[in-house]
C-alpha cells in the first residue's frame, strides 16, 4: 500500500521549470531514495510535500486522501539538510517545544524526549545550548526532534552530514527499526554509497524530470554491462576467446566483458577446458554512483543538444 502517491506535480518559477510532471509512489514503510543533482528539483519536490510549497499542477495523495497540508503536516517529520534550530536556546527546553508544537502534550512529549535522548546518549546535553555543539551533535538532536513525535512519514535530507562513522552508524540502526516499526522513510542525500546501502526504492530528477524509477538492485541489473571478475590460481599463457574479451588484468585476478550471445558458463567452460583452476567468479554490477553520473551527463548533453537544434 502507498503512503504518498505524487500525481502529474508541475512547479514553475517565471520561466524555469522547477519540477516538470513528476510522478511516483512511496510504499508504506519502506526506505526511499530521492536524488539528483543541484538544481534538480528534489527541494522544491520536498517542500510541496511538507505544504511549503504548493504545486502548480498535479495532486498529492498522503495516507489514502489528497494532502492538506493544515492537517497532516503533524504526520510528517522533516529534517532539512539547512539546520532551524534556536542557537541560544537550552536542548531540552528546544526539543519540549518544538515537541508540543506537533501536538504532543507536555507529559508525552517529555517521556519521548527522555527516551531518545538515553537511545542516542545525549542525557548530559539537556542544559547545552545549540551553540555549543558540534555539527554531529546538532545532526543528532534535529533527528531526535524529527522523528519523536512518531510521524508517519520522516523526510531526512543528508541526515550523516556531519557525523563520525559511530554515530552515523547509530542513525542508521534507527532509520531500519522506524522502517520496520511502520515509518516511511524519504532519505535524500548525494552520497549514492549509503543509498545504496540503506535504501529499497529510488528516484533520480534532473532538470525538473523523473529520469530513473525502480529498486536499487533492479536498476543495477538494468544498467549492468556483462563484466565478471575471475580469480585463477595463475594467468594461462592464451586467453583470448571467442566469448569475452579481457578488459583488465592483476596479478591473478581479470576483468572480462562477455560478447553478446554467450553466457557466463561460457566464460567458465574456457578456463576449465584449459586446465586452470578457477578460485572466485562474480558479476560486477555498476555503482548506483556510476549510474547516477552517466544518467545526468546524458541528460544535460540532450538537452544542449535540442537547445542547439531549436
Amino acid at each position: 500500500m502507498a503512503l504518498l502517491e505524487l500525481e502529474h506535480l508541475k512547479k514553475y518559477y517565471a520561466t524555469q521549470k522547477a519540477v516538470d510532471d513528476i510522478s511516483f509512489s512511496i510504499e508504506q514503510g519502506s526506505i526511499f531514495g530521492l536524488l539528483g543533482p543541484n538544481g534538480a528539483g528534489k527541494t522544491t519536490l520536498l517542500r510541496m510535500i511538507t505544504g511549503i510549497f504548493f504545486p502548480d499542477e498535479g495532486n498529492i495523495i498522503f495516507d489514502g486522501k489528497k494532502f492538506d497540508a493544515l492537517n497532516d503536516i503533524i504526520k510528517i517529520g522533516y529534517m532539512p539538510e539547512e539546520r532551524g534550530l534556536y542557537k541560544k536556546m537550552k536542548i531540552g527546553d528546544q526539543a519540549l517545544y518544538l515537541a508540543q508544537l506537533k501536538g504532543l502534550s507536555k507529559n508525552e512529549a517529555m517521556e519521548k524526549i527522555k527516551f531518545w535522548f538515553k537511545r542516542l546518549e545525549m542525557e548530559s546535553w539537556w542544559n547545552k545550548k545549540v551553540e555549543d555543539l558540534s555539527k554531529g551533535m546538532s545532526q543528532k538532536l534535529q533527528f531526535v526532534i524529527t522523528v519523536l513525535h512518531e510521524p508517519k512519514l520522516i523526510i531526512l535530507d543528508e541526515p550523516f552530514s556531519g557525523l563520525d562513522p559511530l554515530n552515523a552508524n547509530l542513525i542508521k540502526d534507527e532509520i531500519y527499526g522506524l522502517a520496520q516499526r511502520g515509518a516511511t522513510i524519504i532519505f535524500s542525500t548525494h552520497r549514492m554509497e549509503q543509498v545504496e546501502e540503506i535504501c529499497d526504492h529510488i528516484v533520480l530528477v534532473n532538470l525538473g524530470r523523473k529520469v530513473l524509477d525502480g529498486t536499487v538492485q533492479q536498476i543495477k541489473q538494468d544498467f549492468k554491462e556483462n563484466k565478471f571478475s575471475i580469480q585463477l590460481n595463475g594467468i594461462p599463457a592464451t586467453i583470448a576467446s571467442t566469448a569475452f574479451d579481457v578488459i583488465d588484468t592483476k596479478a591473478n585476478k581479470l576483468t572480462v566483458k562477455i560478447k553478446d550471445g554467450y553466457k557466463s558458463n561460457d566464460v567458465l567452460k574456457h578456463f576449465i577446458q584449459d586446465g586452470v583452476n578457477v578460485e572466485a567468479f562474480s558479476e560486477i554490477l555498476p555503482s548506483l554512483n556510476d549510474i547516477f553520473i552517466n544518467i545526468v551527463e546524458d541528460t544535460h548533453a540532450k538537452t544542449r543538444s535540442f537547445q542547439k537544434v531549436d
